[in-house]
């Protein structure tokens, strides 16, 4: 490939996955995650496998000044960006006030962190980014939204658990979908954008809880972050290259019920 891609929230295990899909394919990597984030597994997988080193930045993409310190170092070093994979996510936790509550009492703070995260940040770097994908090779940007981005969330999932489904997510994950189609209209055919939509990704949830999810998936189980190698190689190379403004659910059949 010998393309360069920035993935954010890389230090994650999706993020991982992504990042040594695009490395088997030959891609330069910059990855991307929050201060503090471990990357040493990615890094030593990334060197033992595909004998490459990545550029780690660490950025809190919360914080618009640390967005454009990102953009800055990016840009300074004038090797340029072919891919952009916005998929750092803010998913909170059920210790966080007014995130995983009733309706009710879901803040306006936690509405705005993950609106900042899932939908500006997004736009941010995709802004910033485009005059240098628009001289790239094969340029691309893909955002990775979620089932809750175009589905309403089925509260019997979560009886019994202390999950949640926040109203911030869904709307923050609606919106990336819709910038999809907005930006994929407005930048060609200069650059493509497309949007993947996972389902629930297996991570030690409660068994009650998977037990649900897995009754009303049609492929029966929940998702690894196996899956989505496919579609990364897909969407960030020339195998898609009459693709754009597309949504592609990774979801094992949810919602074809």
């Amino acid at each position: 490939m010998g393309r360069r891609a920035l993935i954010t929230g890389a230090a994650g295990k999706l993020g991982g996955v992504m990042a040594s899909t695009l490395a088997e394919l030959g891609a330069n990597l910059v990855l991307v995650d929050r201060p503090g984030s471990n990357f040493d597994s990615i890094i030593e997988e990334l060197k033992v496998h595909w004998s490459m080193t990545p550029d780690i930045i660490e950025c809190d993409l919360e914080n618009e000044n640390n967005r454009l310190s990102l953009i800055d170092e990016v840009r300074a070093d004038h090797r340029g960006l072919n891919i952009l994979i916005n998929n750092a996510a803010f998913v909170g936790s059920s210790e966080l006030q007014g995130w995983v509550a009733p309706f009710e009492e879901q803040t306006l703070e936690t509405w705005r962190r993950a609106v900042e995260v899932n939908l500006t940040a997004a736009f941010h770097l995709s802004q910033a980014f485009m005059p240098t994908l628009s001289k790239a090779e094969g340029g691309n940007i893909v955002n990775i939204g979620s089932i809750y981005g175009e589905y309403g969330p089925d509260w019997r999932l979560y009886e019994g658990t202390n999950m949640g489904n926040p109203a911030a997510y869904a709307a923050s994950k609606g919106g990336l979908l819709q910038f999809t189609r907005w930006l994929a209209t407005s930048v060609a055919p200069r650059v493509r954008i497309n949007a993947i939509s996972p389902g629930g990704i297996f991570r030690d949830q409660p068994e009650a809880f998977v037990a649900r999810y897995v009754e009303r998936t049609p492929l029966a189980r929940m998702a690894t972050e196996d899956d989505f190698r496919g579609i990364i190689a897909y969407l960030a190379s020339d195998l898609s290259g009459y693709v754009t403004g597309q949504n592609i659910r990774i979801n094992g059949g949810w919602g074809e019920w």
